[in-house]
């Protein structure tokens, strides 16, 4: 289960807060639960504990992000899958797993507000704005996808620019930074309990799946997440992602013999992938 940080790592924009290029949060993503209690835990050799992520160490291996906010209408290109609503600042149907609704509204020529609901309830929200020079687009976001809000900034560079006469937002982007990350967009627990992997996101989804066991469902995961988890060596495991009987992710977790948590997380939609590290 990717928390929320790996959604935004996956997808720096945040466009999986639009229900875009989510698995989740956003999510959107690493996970866990229980308290850090055991020995190997405390020699900082298990995977027991609760870990915090690292914005710095985050590696990206991704698409550009593209957009096109023109004539009245926005496009996500590289959503998955794309989605192309009106930009008139009201709700309008999408089709996407954390999202069945999602409005756009243009604020003035360098900033956006994008907001997405499902069944009624609000999943995200993300203010975009573009630098003056129009090669810098920094977004702050909340996910309230899951049951403890998640919140943070991120910082984009264009790498092409939109057609004449589109929108500033307009074009592709790249992740540069991440920053200003609450508590529950950066944490998450895990306890190995005989062969039961316990799993909890700072932002409250969860699951206990057994190693080399069936899928479960991810308790707290609004687009019906399932995982299932694998042991790769003593202090390492791997987990998969599925909706729809579909593989959505795989989230790889590992601690070295210095006690560092290291996360690598490949979304299996877009082929986009992100590592970092963390500590307990």
């Amino acid at each position: 289960m990717r928390n929320t940080l790996t959604v935004a790592l996956a997808a720096a924009s945040l466009l999986a807060l639009a229900g875009c290029k989510q698995t989740t949060v956003a999510n959107e993503t690493a996970s866990a639960a229980g308290e850090n209690a055991s020995a190997t835990a405390a020699a900082g050799t298990g995977i027991d504990g609760t870990w915090k992520a690292d914005v710095n160490s985050v590696q990206f291996d991704q698409k550009p992000d593209e957009m096109l906010l023109q004539a009245g209408q926005y496009s996500c290109k590289s959503c998955v899958p794309p989605i192309t609503v009106a930009a008139d600042g009201t709700l309008h149907p999408v089709t996407a797993p954390y999202a069945d609704s999602m409005s756009v509204k243009v604020v003035d020529d360098h900033n956006v507000v994008r907001t997405s609901q499902k069944g009624g309830k609000q999943m995200g929200e993300t203010k975009m704005s573009v630098s003056p020079d129009g090669n810098t687009l920094t977004g702050s976001f909340t996910d309230t996808s899951g049951p403890t809000a998640a919140t943070g900034t991120f910082v984009e560079t264009r790498v092409e620019p939109g057609p004449a006469g589109a929108h500033a937002i307009s074009g592709q982007w790249k992740p540069s930074k991440l920053q200003d990350f609450n508590t529950a967009a950066l944490t998450f627990t895990y306890k190995v309990d005989g062969d039961t992997l316990h799993s909890t996101s700072g932002t409250g989804q969860s699951f206990d799946a057994k190693f080399g066991g069936p899928e479960v469902p991810i308790q707290g995961d609004s687009a019906g997440t399932t995982a299932s988890v694998k042991k790769t060596g003593d202090n390492s495991f791997e987990e998969t992602d599925k909706r729809g009987g579909k593989v959505v992710g795989v989230f790889n977790f590992s601690v070295d013999a210095n006690g560092v948590g290291h996360g690598a997380y490949e979304n299996k939609e877009d082929g986009s992938k992100v590592t970092y590290t963390a500590a307990r």
